[in-house]
């Protein structure tokens, strides 16, 4: 009996189906897995942007969303007619500029440190400690701050001031050192969660790149500056344009809990966020705090644009997109 003998096309058709099946059914597992995040990303991201018509409205409770009658731009000149549209948008700005320049900086060197540390068992201890700060709620990180900066001489910095024989600080009565303190407590929140993309992307230098450079004799610094540096430069990029694109929105759980909402500090610490929030509160406008948030959104976008487009220009490999 003569036994049928299959020809090379009808094999790599066969193998070709059944790569096909597979792959389909790794995609189906793939998408069931990723379906909750889908459903909350639309839910949370997409179906509110149906109320982006209420920056247009003049909202009344009774008549709803869409009965609401039409106000044209007034509600975003409520904002910018304000006389603390100017502060609030000085300091959401100048603080969210700093925030991003020194968490780059900062993270960036811890995890170079990290990376040149010999013991896994140190790496892990530091990346543990300062990664913990980041699972803790604005509300008691605010409440951390306060027991540090407690007025009169019950707060722990004014007891340190106290030994040196200096005069204890009303922190809370003086705005001028609240851009430095709400800086350092954004790095302390915030560095060892950045860190954690800059040191993954370090883990993937081939380590005969610094073992060439040893044995030509380069020093720390400059296995820095000719390995590190230029291998981090995308993921810095992108980090950076992703920032940029909410440098108009500031963290409203930071700007509002540690300063504690004290009226006298709002020269330093009152953002769009906070001013937005007070509004909404006081005077129950929804249609302006949606105009806020639509022009928030909006300034992101087009910075994000602009940045991209500039960073195409210098290094096209380098851009977002």
């Amino acid at each position: 009996m003569a036994v049928k003998k299959e020809t090379p096309a009808r094999t790599a058709s066969e193998r070709r189906n059944r790569l096909t099946k597979t792959s389909r059914i790794d995609n189906i597992q793939l998408f069931i897995l990723a379906l909750p995040a889908i459903i909350l990303l639309f839910v949370f991201c997409y179906v509110p942007i149906g109320g982006i018509i209420l920056a247009f409205k003049k909202f009344k409770v009774n008549l709803g969303i869409f009965g609401s009658p039409w106000n044209g731009f007034d509600n975003f000149k409520f904002f910018f007619t304000s006389s603390d549209a100017w502060r609030v948008v000085r300091n959401t700005l100048g603080m969210n500029f700093l925030f991003i320049m020194f968490t780059t900086v900062c993270s960036v060197l811890f995890a170079v440190m990290m990376f040149n540390l010999r013991s896994r068992r140190m790496v892990k201890l530091y990346q543990t400690a300062t990664l913990m700060p980041s699972f803790l709620s604005w509300v008691v990180a605010g409440y951390m701050v306060y027991a540090l900066l407690m007025p009169g001489e019950t707060g722990l910095v004014n007891q340190i001031l106290l030994l040196f024989g200096a005069e204890p600080v009303d922190w809370y009565a003086r705005a001028e050192y609240w851009p430095v303190i709400l800086l350092l407590v954004k790095l302390w929140h915030g560095v060892g969660y950045n860190s954690l993309f800059y040191y993954a992307s370090l883990m993937g230098i081939d380590v005969s790149f610094f073992e060439a450079a040893r044995l030509d004799g380069a020093t720390k610094a400059q296995q820095f500056q000719y390995i590190i540096l230029p291998f981090l430069k995308p993921i810095i990029i992108v980090m950076t344009l992703l920032n940029i694109g909410n440098i108009f929105r500031a963290d409203f759980g930071l700007f509002f809990n540690v300063p504690r909402n004290v009226g006298i500090l709002y020269p330093a610490t009152d953002v769009v966020d906070t001013y937005v929030y007070r509004a909404l509160i006081q005077l129950g406008d929804v249609g302006m705090s949606t105009a806020v948030g639509l022009i928030q959104s909006l300034v992101g976008f087009v910075l994000i644009l602009i940045t991209n487009l500039i960073v195409r220009r210098m290094d096209p490999e380098s851009a977002l997109f």
